[in-house]
């Protein structure tokens, strides 16, 4: 039996937090919408750049519809957990709600326990990954993991 590759072990421990193909808008193979936008980590704000971030790997980006709510927070804290998982196999997790970014940065505090950015999604980016929810402007709760090369897996 040959050892596993840093890749299967990597969509392995992503499956945890990975949608059904139905929910999944882009399929695997496909171009990854570049985007930048604020982002939040530990409270503090900055630029975040998908291109930028995939240069020093993998990145899983995961959508969800409000920070505070409840099924939010749980998902929060459960990337939260995963974190050091995903970093011991070269991955950035990126949380992404159509919050504005000073609601964020309290979120990647209290609910992300400062381990991953939150970034504010832009309408352009929510469809672009077409993971808007029928109202309010709102994303899915959708997950992508996106190679170094910019495609989903």
């Amino acid at each position: 039996m040959r050892a596993p590759t840093t890749l299967t072990l990597f969509t392995l421990a992503a499956l945890p937090f990975a949608v059904s193909p139905a929910n999944a808008a882009l399929e695997a193979g496909s171009a990854a919408p570049n985007f930048t936008t604020k982002a939040a980590k530990a409270g503090k704000t900055f630029d975040f750049s998908l291109a930028k971030q995939l240069k020093k790997g993998p990145v899983v980006l995961y959508f969800f519809p409000a920070a505070f709510t409840p099924g939010c927070t749980v998902e929060a804290n459960q990337f939260a957990e995963a974190t050091p998982e995903f970093r011991k196999l070269g991955a950035t997790v990126v949380g992404m709600s159509a919050d504005p970014v000073e609601t964020l940065a309290k979120f990647s505090t209290s609910e992300c326990r400062s381990k991953f950015a939150v970034a504010s999604a832009s309408p352009t980016v929510i469809n672009a990954y077409d993971v808007k929810l029928a109202f309010a402007g709102k994303s899915d709760r959708t997950s992508y993991l996106v190679s170094p090369g910019g495609k989903v897996i």
